[in-house]
């Protein structure tokens, strides 16, 4: 836990100072990929992500080490070649958890916070989950374990893996030429998140291409047919947490909803989207019917209200890296109680970025939970130990500003303001 918050505390300024890059390099090249909420969603997702990664807040029904102890049959040495086969191993896992995330019902609640972005960017990349409560697919290492891959060798190339899956999620990146037949690429990871029926549940890859030519799935990013980005059912939120849920609440709904005992037990293991039939026909579901008549997902905004946003996030990331740097000492306990205020933090700044009328007391409760924190501990988590007697009472401060500020946005809120987002040629299908 401790080593790997470290580790991050060193790639999230990394990928952060990638996504300034991006955006720069694209309003030079007279491109427009980022939108200022959607990003702000975007790291914020991640950000909510890593604190559950961390926190470890996901079971394992069969753990490597289990299966190392009981299955292996060679002992084999930490050299290069046991690196390169082990990336080879997680990478063919990771082909066929994707797989199965896009194609049964209950997986794809794991992973559509990934699509839910109507961008392709390189903040979209940081849109992971955290609604995984069990970890199901540890059996994919099987061959990594009867090889006596050591344990170490698989923690040091897993999050070496899922790092590398970041740089391909960009539109100003164009074919690679003779890559493209080897590795995935942006062009293939764009075919990935459109939405275009050609495009829809193909190249799952994560590394490597190939999985994709060899087993049927692969698709060519085609010129004549743009790609469109996000779900086909729009989550039509920025709040990460909503989206993490939105497609369980409806699974959980339908089963609950519909009179076949039959339907109700098979609709978590049955294709993406699937719905009973009686469901399908009492409660319809919006959908998007023409991909490219949609109108992305937005809120009115301003510059100011725009900068507001990024304020909030940046304040809880530098929260996050607080609790990132000195988690060891902070305890497990404590370190819980830190992450759940950042959480609700995150929810609350994007409800306001909804323009949820009562964003405001998402906030208030936010505020007082900090301020009972910093009355109960006489300090932020040890920061005048750690850091300097000034950070407690800057915190304090905030959290007082933080509502002040909340409340006058959300006193300019009107009801005939919401977004109106029925775009034209689309649908409520089940």
């Amino acid at each position: 836990m401790e080593l790997y918050a470290k580790v991050l505390n060193y790639t999230m300024p990394v990928f952060l100072l990638l996504i300034l890059g991006e955006q720069l390099a694209a309003r030079r090249m007279g491109k427009q990929v980022n939108r200022s909420l959607d990003s702000v969603s975007s790291i914020s997702s991640g950000m909510t992500n890593v604190i559950k990664n961390v926190l470890g807040l996901t079971i394992s029904l069969l753990t490597y080490d289990w299966m190392l102890s009981h299955l292996a049959i060679f002992q084999i040495e930490s050299t290069w070649v046991t690196y390169l086969v082990t990336f080879l191993v997680i990478d063919f896992k990771g082909y066929w958890v994707h797989r199965w995330e896009h194609r049964i019902n209950l997986l794809w609640n794991r992973h559509v916070i990934h699509h839910s972005s109507e961008e392709f960017n390189l903040s979209c990349a940081l849109r992971q989950t955290v609604s995984t409560v069990f970890d199901y697919f540890a059996f994919l290492l099987l061959p990594a374990a009867l090889l006596g891959i050591p344990v170490e060798v698989i923690a040091i190339v897993a999050p070496l893996h899922l790092f590398l899956q970041f740089w391909y999620h960009t539109r100003l990146i164009g074919r690679m030429g003779f890559l493209e037949h080897i590795i995935v690429t942006p062009s293939h990871h764009r075919v990935h998140h459109a939405i275009n029926p050609i495009y829809m549940d193909r190249n799952f890859g994560q590394i490597f291409i190939v999985w994709d030519k060899w087993f049927g799935t692969f698709q060519e990013e085609l010129q004549e047919v743009p790609c469109v980005y996000g779900i086909t059912r729009p989550a039509r939120t920025w709040n990460p947490i909503k989206i993490n849920f939105q497609h369980f609440w409806l699974l959980l709904r339908d089963a609950y909803h519909t009179r076949s005992w039959r339907d109700k037990a098979r609709i978590w293991f049955m294709p993406t989207g699937w719905r009973p039939a009686d469901v399908k026909a009492h409660y319809p579901v919006y959908a998007i019917e023409s991909p490219e008549t949609y109108q992305k997902f937005d809120t009115p905004s301003s510059p100011a209200f725009s900068l507001w946003a990024w304020t909030q996030l940046m304040v809880s990331y530098g929260l996050l890296i607080y609790l990132f740097a000195y988690i060891g000492s902070i305890g497990f306990a404590m370190a819980a109680l830190y992450g759940g205020f950042l959480v609700l933090s995150i929810y609350a700044y994007t409800e306001l970025m909804d323009r949820n009328p009562l964003a405001w007391t998402f906030e208030l409760t936010k505020s007082v939970l900090g301020l009972a924190i910093i009355f109960w501990l006489d300090d932020w988590f040890g920061a005048s130990q750690h850091v300097g007697t000034w950070v407690t009472p800057l915190v304090a401060g905030y959290q007082v500003l933080s509502v002040l500020v909340v409340v006058y946005f959300s006193a300019s809120f009107r009801k005939d303001q919401a977004p109106q987002q029925a775009p034209a040629k689309s649908a409520a299908v089940g």
